[in-house]
Order: C-alpha cells, then structure tokens, then sequence
C-alpha cells in the first residue's frame, strides 16, 4: 500500500505541532465518534481490517485536510453504507440536518 495514509517516514511534509495539554476530545461529537467505532467493532459488525480499507477510500486531500475522528466517521459512513445499515441518502440527510442545526 502506497497512499496519502501511508506517510510514515515520509520528508518534507512538515513539523508536528503538539498542542499543550491537549485534550481527547475537542467537540463532542469527536467523543461519540470514538464510541461508535468501537461499538461497532467490540460488537462485531467490522473488524479493524475493514474499518482501515473503508478510510483508505477518502480522497488523498480529503484525508489531508480532515481530523483523525474525521476519518473514523467516513470509514464508518462507507461501511455502513456498504453494509445496507444506512443509504448514502440517510446519511447526506442526517449530516445536511446536523448542519443546518448547527451541530458539529
């Protein structure tokens, strides 16, 4: 495998920046992110195999300029989605809802 997710070891990609006392959780919704996947895998509906092949699927610059929770949640979206849990549509509805809420 050779992707954007693959950078290990790679140069010239810049520093990283550690936040002082950082939290685990910026938002909220980055907490219930983390429960999902592992309900979802503890409860045996993915395994880690599948969650990382449904990440890999994220566009290189989508992957690049999106959070560690971010990718959880696509893999998540892809999977479920894959799976018949959730349609595309269900999802793109939730989000649009969310949004226009507010919530993050």
């Amino acid at each position: 495998m050779n992707g954007v997710q693959d950078m290990g070891g790679m140069h010239n990609m810049g520093p990283i920046v550690h936040e002082a006392n950082e939290p685990v959780f910026h938002e909220e919704w980055e907490r219930r992110a983390f429960a999902m996947l592992l309900l979802c895998l503890g409860g045996g509906h993915y395994n880690l195999d599948m969650a990382r092949r449904a990440i890999e699927l994220m566009p290189p610059a989508e992957y690049l300029d999106t959070s560690y929770y971010e990718h959880w949640m696509h893999g998540l979206e892809v999977l479920m989605a894959e799976d018949g849990s959730l349609t595309r549509e269900e999802i793109d509805a939730r989000v649009a809802q969310l949004a226009a809420a507010g919530v993050h």
